[in-house]
């Protein structure tokens, strides 16, 4: 009897190595992070190129509520709820509670959202007095003021590249100054020029003092409780900041009795009283655009990529100012633009090759070391973000 050779059954696949299981596994959540990076850069860059043209239209269609226009800066801060409450309904199975900040961080949150309303005057009163091109410009040296500030405060190394760029922003800054007479809008006085000036300055200087004294409440918060700052923990800060910059400008319009005054000054407005709510309205939303969208973008990229972003749509809102309120645009004020581009590549230049060189695999840390990476954005009104080194690994 032939007894049929059996063949011997093949064997099992090979297990899928780590890579591809990894790679099958996060495929998903990399096209969604992708996506979420491209909407928060869609809504920064809405943000940053209409805010400031709204507000300069309040003012030139006969808006004069310096208070109010500060309000409308961080008034739309209750926007923040609605991804708050997204980020605690997908958290909630492994963590009661609804927000993550601590009573000590809450203070420091809203000592800086008073400073926050402060800024919000000065710049409100630079932008009623200056064209947009101008105060963009003078905005743009925040970045200068920030690298001073963070030396000081938190220790940045001022490298080779921040100097310079320290140095180009001061100069384009000064050359905007030697242009006051072609630049002066018309009607507006030389005094008041110069105060919109100053005041601009010091609003930049402000929130140059302000975004170090952020990123030393992140870093306590981080060593505190040993773990990196979240983007829900960004935005919860984002909103204190903003509830109490805001509560600083209600005070200011109650004892300036700018509430009353609004259904007149609506009533008087060059594009009626419809077109008066809809300018408040879409001012507030556009500023709040800007701090959720540079935030998302920071966490979703980073910094240094949201940075170049902000500083690129500078020239778009110099075309545009020029376009739709046809400011002056002159040779001096295109060299203090390209100085101040120069700047900013400069800087991030060397912020590029600093980072690369963290990420050299030689670079060693100490054990739990905390590690404060200055990565400003170079406008007003954005988030620092500190990396944590913990058993040599950096998480951010």
């Amino acid at each position: 009897m032939e007894i049929e050779a059996q063949r011997p059954s093949p064997p099992p696949p090979p297990p899928q190595s780590d890579g591809e299981t990894e790679a099958n596994t996060t495929e998903h959540p990399t096209i969604m992070r992708r996506s979420l990076l491209a909407l928060n850069f869609a809504i920064m860059v809405v943000g940053t190129a209409g805010s400031p043209l709204v507000l300069r239209l309040y003012f030139l269609r006969g808006g004069r509520r310096k208070w109010l226009s500060s309000w409308l800066q961080t008034g739309g801060w209750p926007l923040l709820l609605l991804p708050l409450l997204v980020s605690y309904a997908l958290r909630r199975h492994r963590q009661k509670s609804m927000y993550l900040m601590t009573p000590r961080l809450f203070l420091s949150c809203a000592a800086l959202g008073l400073l926050t309303g402060v800024d919000d005057l000065l710049y409100a009163y630079g932008v009623s007095y200056l064209p947009v091109s101008t105060s963009s410009l003078l905005v743009s040296t925040q970045l200068a003021f920030t690298a001073l500030f963070a030396f000081l405060i938190v220790r940045q190394r001022l490298t080779a590249s921040s100097a310079n760029a320290v140095a180009l922003l001061c100069v384009g800054a000064a050359m905007l100054g030697l242009n006051a007479r072609a630049d002066r809008p018309t009607g507006e006085s030389r005094g008041r020029y110069y105060a919109g000036f100053a005041m601009t300055l010091a609003a930049a200087a402000l929130y140059g003092l302000v975004l170090p004294l952020v990123e030393l409440s992140q870093a306590a918060y981080a060593r505190a409780a040993g773990r990196a700052v979240g983007y829900t923990l960004v935005m919860e800060m984002q909103l204190v900041m903003g509830f109490f910059a805001t509560l600083f400008s209600t005070v200011g319009m109650i004892v300036n009795n700018d509430f009353p005054a609004i259904p007149r000054e609506a009533q008087e407005f060059g594009l009626g009283p419809a077109g008066y709510y809809m300018v408040l309205v879409g001012c507030a939303i556009l500023f709040q655009f800007f701090f959720l969208g540079t935030v998302g973008a920071i966490y979703y990229g980073s910094a240094l990529l949201a940075g170049v972003v902000i500083a690129l749509l500078i020239p778009v809102a110099e075309v545009l100012a020029v376009v739709f309120f046809d400011e002056p645009f002159n040779s001096t004020k295109g060299v203090a633009l390209v100085l101040s581009l120069w700047g900013f590549a400069s800087y991030f230049y060397g912020e590029f090759k600093a980072n690369k060189a963290k990420e050299d695999p030689d670079h060693k840390c100490g054990h739990d070391q905390l590690l404060i990476a200055f990565r400003a954005t170079p406008y007003t009104f954005s988030a620092l973000e500190p990396q944590v080194v913990v058993n040599g690994k950096t998480v951010t």
